[in-house]
């Protein structure tokens, strides 16, 4: 049997993902060209988002429509919020299915290859480049709870609560849905009281590693997996160079990159448990 590919949407996925879709109700009167299958059109995003091509370069003998079909479908699934809302299904999944861990998180934040549009600046620890920072927070697990975007200029530390703040209510059990972890891990880059004290107010314990101390706190050994999640993340080749010059849609990369991660550990999980 012929390994899936990676932008290739099994029915599973399609079942969580459609129903998400704003629906488009085709005019009575001059109709014109059928509208593309969402599902070719989703996995034609997901190619792009793999391999880092091109829209224009969308080979067209893959049946995903034009490289302009998917973009547009892009943006327009964008302005109606499917990406944070297919997230947010996805790790109330994780979170029923017992693979979600809020005993701690671990934020970071670094300068990947980005190159234009809004959300940019100069990098004041990358030669004075002009580019952007994804930020990102997961669970104990390395699981991607929240990502953001922000300038190069900005320092890590002024997102910290940004971070805790995006992190969606996770349902999947019953009582009220999970949204702050008991404990927050982060590199020196947040080492500032102010800080400690505002996420000590959303009732979230920092554990943050003090500036001017050696290496080989311990620290390390619990913050490791967003470091990996990261390298996950960066794996999709069209999040390593932002050529998108519209923020939100880099946005909407960096958002569904994360769901599809989630994706696949609910696979794993599910499999070690059949």
């Amino acid at each position: 049997m012929a390994r899936q590919k990676p932008w290739e949407v099994d029915d599973e996925l399609w079942a969580v993902i459609e129903p998400l879709l704003p629906k488009v109700e085709r005019r009575s009167r001059h109709p014109g060209r059928k509208r593309h299958p969402d599902r070719l059109v989703f996995q034609g995003i997901l190619f792009v988002l793999h391999t880092g091509i091109s829209w224009e370069h969308l080979p067209q003998e893959l049946g995903f429509g034009s490289g302009m079909t998917c973009w547009r479908r892009l943006a327009e699934w964008t302005e109606a919020d499917v990406w944070p809302r297919l997230h947010e299904a996805l790790l109330a999944k994780l979170r029923s299915a017992d693979a979600l861990d809020f005993s701690r998180a671990a934020v970071d934040g670094p300068h990947p290859g980005i190159r234009r549009g809004p959300k940019t600046g100069r990098s004041p620890v990358d030669r004075g480049r002009t580019g952007s920072k994804h930020h990102l927070i997961t669970d104990a697990t390395g699981i991607p709870l929240a990502v953001t975007l922000t300038g190069g200029n900005r320092n890590d530390v002024a997102q910290l609560i940004p971070l805790l703040q995006a992190v969606p209510p996770v349902r999947g059990k019953r009582g009220r849905p999970r949204r702050r972890p008991d404990v927050v891990l982060g590199d020196r880059g947040y080492d500032h009281d102010k800080y400690r004290r505002l996420v000590r107010a959303l009732g979230v314990k920092p554990l943050i590693a003090r500036r001017g101390t050696e290496h080989g706190s311990g620290l390390g050994t619990q913050r490791w997996v967003v470091e990996r999640a990261f390298a996950h993340l960066h794996w999709f080749r069209r999040l390593r160079i932002r050529w998108e010059i519209r923020d939100d849609i880099h946005e909407a990369f960096l958002t569904l990159a994360c769901a599809v991660i989630c994706w696949r550990r609910l696979v794993a999980v599910q499999r070690r448990h059949s």
